[in-house]
């Protein structure tokens, strides 16, 4: 594993569960660990800062209650969630935020290291259509401090998800 911000290439299973669905999946993608400032509750923006990364290229895992349903975002980190446009990518009506506890029970990870891969649960995602602008983007590796960079599609095929203009700002 890479230390401050340097990549380093993953190419066996050990690891967090995001991880281990990549190798197992035979995705190629690069691990990027940083020092996390516990002090520090703006994980994204962290993330972007410690790797020296555009924050347009680095996703937050979000997740939203849609009518009743857990429901998985990912966002650029440099804006916010629309949640009206989340529903409506689902097919749904209403959307907010899920409970933090619900959402750390259903994924297995904990906030701030909510990785879109690996999951404990399947559930629904949508991954901001922004992601495809881009060769590569990165996400949460399944811990606070821990980055997995991969290019968008595999992104949206792994997490069997739907791209949609979900991003504000």
């Amino acid at each position: 594993m890479a230390k401050n911000g340097k990549a380093a290439n993953r190419t066996a299973g050990a690891g967090t569960p995001a991880t281990v669905a990549l190798t197992k999946a035979g995705v190629p993608f690069e691990t990027h660990s940083y020092e996390h400032d516990p002090a520090n509750g703006n994980f994204g923006t962290e993330a972007a800062e410690a790797m020296g990364v555009v924050p347009e290229r680095v996703f937050k895992t979000l997740l939203a209650d849609v009518d009743g349903k857990l429901t998985v975002a990912v966002v650029p980190v440099s804006g916010s969630l629309d949640l009206k446009a989340l529903a409506t990518a689902v097919g749904g009506k209403k959307a907010a935020m899920a409970d933090p506890a619900a959402a750390e029970r259903s994924t297995g990870y904990v906030l701030g290291g909510i990785s879109p891969l690996g999951q404990r649960k399947q559930l629904r995602t949508v991954v901001d259509d922004s992601a495809l602008e881009h060769e590569a983007v990165y996400c949460s590796g399944g811990r606070r401090g821990f980055e997995i960079e991969l290019a968008p599609a595999d992104l949206v095929r792994l997490t069997a998800a739907v791209t949609a203009p979900i991003g504000r700002g």
